[in-house]
């Protein structure tokens, strides 16, 4: 096994990269991935922000989202932000015709919950496993979480709502934190595949 962190960004559609350079900050070799054998040779992957639907179209279109599905399904350690969040949903509350998840986490998504882009904005969040100075979090026609199962853990919330999840090797932010400069969340996902890989690795 090679001793590189292979963190891969499925580059379909988003903000891909950000969450790059993010991953490359935090200490992963960050590669994107468009082709089911690019997502077969990654330890973990990041689903990007951009548009949940049109990611879910093109995935199916790559061939991509059935091996998608197998790969979260088996363990492999994903994150995904705002859109990224929706994608990873078990269930969308008010899912656009057409539109398929990947799932992984036992929670229902609202789709565009606080606004449309012209009501984006910035909130400081507390968030469980980050240290230091609570994280800048960038909402873009974000999503939120209206209710969790009771294998998923809540990490943060802005105004009651709940900002971002994780439940086994999943983890999902509404918010967009490879636009800050501040890559703690990506280290905290860095931190995710690692334990994963020395787990498989026993």
């Amino acid at each position: 096994m090679s001793d590189a962190l292979v963190i891969g960004v499925l580059a379909l559609q988003g903000d891909v990269r950000e969450h790059l350079v993010a991953l490359a900050a935090a200490g992963a070799a960050a590669r994107p991935v468009r082709r089911p054998e690019e997502l077969a040779e990654v330890d973990g992957l990041v689903l990007p922000g951009g548009e949940s639907t049109t990611i879910s179209k093109l995935a199916t279109l790559f061939g991509l989202m059935e091996p998608l599905r197998a790969r979260v399904a088996d363990g492999l350690p994903v994150y995904g932000t705002c859109a990224g969040m929706i994608l990873l949903a078990d269930k969308i509350l008010d899912p656009r015709s057409g539109q398929e998840t990947i799932g992984g986490i036992d929670m229902i998504v609202r789709r565009n919950a606080f606004g449309r882009q012209n009501e984006s904005f910035e909130a400081a969040l507390d968030i469980e496993g980050v240290d230091g100075d609570p994280v800048e979090g960038v909402f873009i026609r974000a999503p939120w979480v209206e209710s969790v199962g009771a294998a998923a853990r809540v990490l943060a919330e802005h105004e009651g709502h709940i900002v971002a999840v994780r439940q086994g090797n999943a983890l999902a932010t509404s918010f967009h934190p490879e636009l800050t400069g501040d890559h703690r969340v990506h280290g905290l996902f860095a931190d995710m595949v690692r334990a994963s890989r020395t787990r498989g690795s026993l």
